[in-house]
């Protein structure tokens, strides 16, 4: 009893926290890939899975050969704009749904994945070797590069969704059919926006395998839960401190909150010394709670709202009693 108060004393808990952010900060990173899917574009993709493992073994494979870190940083995000362009080919030119594209490509990834790594099923990076962009040996530096990163992602990303191109984007995502009466090629829209999404998760990928010092075949496995996640959450904290709304810029820099959250809710549940292995189903229940909360919160407006315009003729009739002297 003794060794486990020890275990979850609260100096422990605050050692704990700043990895935490640090991991927070890249799946953050890869919760703004899976915004501009199933928020902007609103479509379904489950290829994140595999594209998020594509990042970090093209990262990983890269630096054992040779390649500096920032230069297989980039080469890995490239290879997630090609991932999310297959899912985006079979989706808007193949007329394949979109939920069924992304599960072709996911699982057409896992064997790419591992010929990328030698047929490997995992490959590590001895940190005391290779120069890496981020590494848990250094975790201050990796939330100060985290923050920079993610910083510069939402500065391109709110520009370039400003733009025309990325307007016509969003109009895709928010009416479809309006956009084909605009003249807009929807089929594009849907595809740059995939590739967009992609390439921003195996960026996260690539950041992952550096931060762990290693690349997995499975490291991308349930990346789409804990991207709706962070969404999901940071949403909800904006609306809750922005009471009038808050801008495009804002909202993106509420998805990378999110998945710091997330991540430290994760930290809490290790703390507590919960069994690892229900991590899965704690993630389920986060999320699921999360999704709920819009809902009935919108819920039980519509419930009050309802209620009250039923009272209003009893109201009415107590007033014409109390006028006429009743």
């Amino acid at each position: 009893m003794t060794s486990y108060l020890c275990a979850i004393s609260f100096g422990n808990l605050v050692t704990r926290l700043p990895g935490g952010i640090s991991q927070g900060l890249v799946w953050g990173l890869m919760a703004l890939g899976v915004f501009i899917t199933f928020r902007i574009l609103d479509v379904a993709d489950l290829s994140v899975d595999g594209s998020f493992a594509t990042g970090g073994a093209v990262a990983v494979m890269l630096m054992i050969a040779g390649v500096p870190a920032w230069a297989a940083t980039l080469i890995a995000l490239c290879a997630g704009l090609v991932a999310g362009l297959i899912t985006g080919l079979l989706h808007a030119k193949l007329g394949i749904p979109a939920i069924l594209a992304g599960i072709l490509t996911q699982f057409a990834l896992y064997s790419i994945n591992l010929r990328i790594m030698g047929m490997s099923s995992n490959q590590s990076l001895n940190p005391n070797r290779y120069k890496m962009v981020i590494t848990m040996r250094n975790i201050p530096m990796a939330i100060l590069i985290g923050v920079i990163i993610s910083a510069v992602i939402i500065a391109i990303l709110y520009w370039y969704f400003g733009t025309e191109q990325g307007s016509a984007i969003r109009a895709t995502g928010t009416n479809n059919e309006m956009s084909l009466a605009l003249g807009i090629n929807t089929s594009n829209m849907k595809i740059l926006g995939l590739i967009l999404s992609n390439g921003l998760v195996a960026l996260a990928g690539a950041l992952m395998a550096q931060y762990q010092g290693f690349s997995d075949v499975n490291m991308g496995r349930g990346a789409i839960v804990i991207g709706l996640a962070a969404i999901i959450i940071g949403e909800i904290l904006c609306d809750a401190i922005f009471k009038k709304g808050c801008n495009f810029a804002i909202r993106l820099a509420f998805v990378v909150v999110g998945g710091i959250i997330y991540y430290i809710v994760m930290v809490i549940i290790l703390w507590l010394r919960l069994d690892p292995n229900d991590l899965k189903l704690f993630t389920a229940i986060i999320v699921a709670a999360f999704l709920a909360i819009p809902y009935l919160r919108g819920k039980s407006k519509n419930s009050f709202g309802w209620a009250g315009k039923r009272s209003l003729p009893y109201v009415e009739a107590i007033k014409n009693s109390l006028r006429k002297g009743v």
